[in-house]
Order: structure tokens, then C-alpha cells, then sequence
């Protein structure tokens, strides 16, 4: 196989509430990486000790092997820890199994006022544009693994009713099994990750964790898999989860930072089975650039230049008025990037606009893609994608969760990207057009994913593990490691019971999805099929 080359970093985090801020000028993972450490001094016998870290003492004559009472030289600095540290959180999250015990994860309750599935559809579909929710309804029918896809807060409306912990970090909300994939990095490698995130928040990991592994057991069932193995996927993503957050927990910070990087990570999951497909995908996503895309969607514009070709209903020409106000909102977003890519896009110009419908749950929403040519002709897609509030939202508050206002639903996907993934886009900013927010991103930025309703039997719970792992460490970055290693323990009870609840919620989907194509049939739903 040819190696992925990009670090699979792993980023550790614990909020503490002394670090109210950070030096200006830091990229997030330093601000995140700075919060974890204090510098201090202290003075021992008349000497005075350099302490960073976990502790270690640093003096150019010689550590004093006693010491009395120790006396801080410098203040409490904002934006770094508290020394010597305050509790255990290992001892903290293992604690949290007398109130949340493990094997209570497998309950599924679900109340008397759940909403129906077209109900949750139909309501899913409020501010979407009205002519795409057909195609949108006509996705989710295809499979109930596809229905799970467009379903992220129908799903959250039962997860709220769930034990938890209580312990947050920046989630993904809708971590399903085909929402990681490879794209490209600064220096022309692949990376492997998370790679969608229109519903992050802060929010409880076991969501994320339980979302992953329902529907690693649908893609099972999709790809023809018995029950013993679609299980099997759920239980060892769950153990794959345990079991990186163990090794992260015991790592110092900054090696806990870089920890295992992509050409480790089939061997850390013994996903030996996947190997091959690893490979092709790679091979397709080297070549998915926005040269490819453009060389089948563009062509010679009369003025010069290159204008995009309509191939509905996916990708239209928009009235003049429109692609202005695209355009347009391009100078908010240049403001959101960081300066030292300002030349970048300086030496492109903007030559057109065209809407292109995308994903399942993200059908009708608005999305555009912005055509930009350099010097020589040669392009770079953006993509221009609308970000509506997180369907976790409301989810968040009946479970008692306190929520903060979002100044720009954009930013919000944004940041909270930045913060699960190793390495993000350059170009990842957001604007907003005609009063609606937006993301921006580079399309079709060498990206490639596994189909995991296509695997063999045999892979889906490699595949399950390696986004067990992929997950975690997107976690770390935002959630002290030894907290939730500390409640997830090392034997397999977590394991067991998430496989549980995975199969039921399976089951549950499988339901709910019937529930859709009987409505579509009998033309309750409005649906366009295969599109």
C-alpha cells in the first residue's frame, strides 16, 4: 500500500476555567496547546527552579531533592494551567460510573412524543429551497442507512433521552460512518478524518460515538453482512474509541499532540482488511482536484475565460444578480482567513458562479461553487455552502445543556472543524450572502471517501475500527483524554453495551425508513428517486 503521508496527529485538551484567553497570534491548536501548560517558579532553599509542564524542574546548579513550602514567583497566568494540578481526572471519570454506569448505554427509550419520520423530515425541510426537498426525501429513501445520513436530529431527539456522563467536547453531530474520508494537506499528502461538520457543537461524546456505531450496523446490513459481524463493527469502533483515549490519557501532552500518524493507523486498528481499499480510494482522491472538476464543468466563456456548463438538476447557471452577490460576499470571507494566505487568493481572479446541489442531508440548502483562474488559466473551485443552526440544538437543552449564542452559523462549522480536525483546509472561512450565513471552502480539495455500505463483509468492522479511533482523537482535542479514558475503563462493558443500543437504533432506523417509503409510495412525501 501506498502510505498516506500526512501525521495523524492527536491533540489533548481540559478545559479550565482559569484560562479565560490566549496570546493573540496563535493558530487554535497552539491556543489549545498553550492552555495546557503553565510556567512557573518557585524557589527552593534560595534557589529559584524553572517548572513547565507536568513538573519537571529545570536549574543550572541541581535539583534539591527537599523543598520547602513552595512560594510563586510569577502570578497565575491566564491562558495556561493551574500548577500543581487540581484533582484526577482519570479518577474524576471513573467516578462518573456509580451515577452513569457503562453498561447503561445500551438503553434505547424512546417516548411517546417522538416524532413520527415524515413528521422529522418535514420539518428538517423548513428554510430549505422548496423545488430541491423533493431530491432531498428521494436520498433519504434509498436505504435506511441513507435515512440515518439525513436524520441527524431526528437521532439527536432520542440520544437526548440516553444516559450520559455529562462530559463534553466538541462533537461532530452527525459522525456517521460515511462522514470520514481523505482530503488534501498544505504539502500535497492525504489525510484521513472526520470531513463534515454543518451540525458541530459542544456537546456529549457518547452522541457522536453512538450516531458512528448505529450506523456502522445499517452500512453492515447494506453491504449483505449477517448480524454477528454488523454487531462486531459496532463493538469494536466502541473499543477502537476506548481504547485510543487509554493510550492518549498516558502520554505526555506534546507527544499525546502527534501521536499516531496515518501510516500507523492501520496497524494501531488491525485494519489490515482495508488495505487495498485504502489504496484505490487514494488513487481517486489524488485525482479529484478542481482542475478535473473544472476541465468536465466549465468552458470558454465569450469575454475570455471560463464560465461553468449546467448539468441539472445537480449544477445551474444563476441569474447575473445572483452571482454578484456571491461574488461579493468573497471580500468578508478573504477577512476571516489568516493573512499569510491573502496572496494565495490574490493572484486568482473571480471568473463565475453556479449553483451545485450537494450531500443528503445538506439538499436545499444553498450552494454555490466560485470558479477562480490564475495567470495561466488554471483554476481553483470554491465552494460556497450555506450553514444553518445545528439540528442538535434544541436536542441539547432538553438534555439540560446550556447552549451559547451563535453569532455566525458559518464560523460556528468553522471553528469547530478547526478543532476536531488534525489538519484542516487553508482556505476554510465563511461570509455571508444576502443576510444568510455561509462556509467557504476549497471543492473538491483531493478528497476521497470509503463507501462503507460497499465493503466486504469481512472489512466493515476494520472500517469500524479505524473511525473509532479517527474519532477519539478528533475528541482529545477538546476533552481531557484521562477524563473519558477514566470512565470508559479497560474491560469491554462500554463495548457491549453501545453494540446493543447500535443494533436496536438499527432496528429502529430500518423502521423509521419504512415509515418514509410508504409515504412516499402513496405520494404523501414528494420524492425524486436515483438522483
Amino acid at each position: 500500500m501506498r502510505t498516506i503521508t500526512t501525521p495523524f496527529h492527536t491533540i489533548v485538551e481540559r478545559g479550565f476555567p482559569q484560562a479565560r484567553s490566549s496570546p493573540q497570534g496563535l493558530t487554535h491548536s497552539g491556543h489549545r496547546l498553550y492552555g495546557l501548560h503553565e510556567l512557573m517558579f518557585v524557589r527552593v532553599r534560595g534557589r529559584r527552579f524553572g517548572v513547565t509542564g507536568i513538573g519537571e524542574a529545570q536549574t543550572g546548579i541541581g535539583a534539591a531533592q527537599t523543598a520547602e513550602s513552595p512560594v510563586r514567583r510569577l502570578p497565575q497566568v491566564r491562558g495556561f494551567a493551574t500548577w500543581p494540578p487540581e484533582g484526577s481526572p482519570k479518577a474524576e471519570g471513573k467516578a462518573l460510573r456509580r451515577s452513569v454506569p457503562r453498561r447503561a448505554h445500551s438503553a434505547l427509550d424512546l417516548d411517546g412524543a417522538r416524532p413520527h419520520a415524515v413528521a422529522a423530515l418535514e420539518e428538517s425541510h423548513r428554510g430549505r429551497i422548496p423545488e430541491l426537498t423533493p431530491i432531498r426525501a428521494g436520498r433519504m429513501a434509498a436505504t435506511p442507512f441513507a435515512f440515518l445520513r439525513g436524520s441527524a436530529g431526528l437521532m439527536a431527539y432520542d440520544l437526548a433521552r440516553t444516559p450520559m456522563t455529562r462530559i463534553r467536547a466538541q462533537i461532530c453531530g452527525d459522525a456517521h460512518a460515511a462522514n470520514f474520508g481523505l482530503y488534501g494537506d498544505p504539502r500535497g499528502g492525504l489525510v484521513i478524518d472526520l470531513n463534515d461538520f454543518d451540525e458541530t457543537v459542544h456537546g456529549p461524546w457518547e452522541w457522536d460515538l453512538k450516531r458512528l456505531a448505529a450506523s456502522l450496523v445499517l452500512a453492515g446490513r447494506e453491504t449483505g453482512a449477517d448480524e454477528d459481524h454488523c454487531r462486531k463493527a459496532a463493538y469494536d469502533a466502541t473499543g477502537a474509541y476506548r481504547r485510543t483515549m487509554r493510550l492518549l490519557a498516558k502520554l505526555p501532552v506534546l507527544d499525546a499532540w502527534n501521536a499516531i500518524a496515518d501510516e500507523e493507523l492501520v496497524s494501531h486498528t488491525d485494519a489490515h482488511d482495508l488495505l487495498g481499499t485504502l489504496e484505490r480510494v487514494s488513487e481517486k482522491a489524488r485525482a479529484n482536484t478542481s482542475g478535473r472538476f473544472a476541465a468536465k464543468s466549465t468552458e470558454q466563456a465569450e469575454e475570455g475565460g471560463r464560465r461553468f456548463v449546467e448539468s441539472l438538476p445537480v449544477l445551474r447557471r444563476v441569474p447575473d444578480e445572483e452571482a454578484v452577490a456571491v461574488a461579493a460576499a468573497l471580500e468578508e470571507y478573504v477577512t476571516t482567513l489568516a493573512e499569510d494566505r491573502l496572496p494565495l487568493l490574490a493572484r486568482h481572479a473571480v471568473h463565475d458562479v453556479a449553483f451545485r446541489v450537494v450531500g443528503t442531508g445538506s439538499v436545499g440548502t444553498r450552494s454555490y461553487v466560485v470558479l477562480l483562474l490564475d495567470h495561466r488559466g488554471e483554476p481553483l473551485v470554491l465552494q460556497v455552502k450555506e450553514s444553518r443552526p445545528s439540528a442538535l440544538v434544541p436536542h441539547l437543552v432538553t438534555a439540560g445543556f446550556e447552549v451559547p449564542e451563535v453569532a455566525h452559523e458559518g464560523r460556528r462549522v468553522v471553528l469547530g472543524q478547526k478543532r476536531m480536525q488534525v489538519v484542516s483546509d487553508i482556505l476554510l472561512g465563511w461570509t455571508s450572502v444576502d443576510g444568510r450565513p455561509f462556509q467557504v471552502r476549497q471543492f473538491r480539495n483531493r478528497k476521497g471517501s470509503v463507501d462503507p455500505a460497499a465493503l466486504a463483509a469481512d472489512q466493515i468492522d476494520d472500517y469500524g475500527r479505524m473511525t473509532g479511533a479517527l474519532l477519539a482523537r478528533a475528541h482529545s482535542h477538546s476533552a481531557d483524554p484521562r477524563l473519558i479514558a477514566g470512565y470508559c475503563g479497560k474491560n469491554e462493558e462500554l463495548d457491549e453495551a453501545i453494540a446493543d443500543f447500535a443494533v436496536a437504533y438499527a432496528d429502529r432506523t430500518e423502521a423509521d425508513h419504512a415509515d418514509l417509503t410508504a409515504a412516499v409510495r402513496s405520494g404523501k412525501v414528494a420524492a425524486e428517486l436515483g438522483v
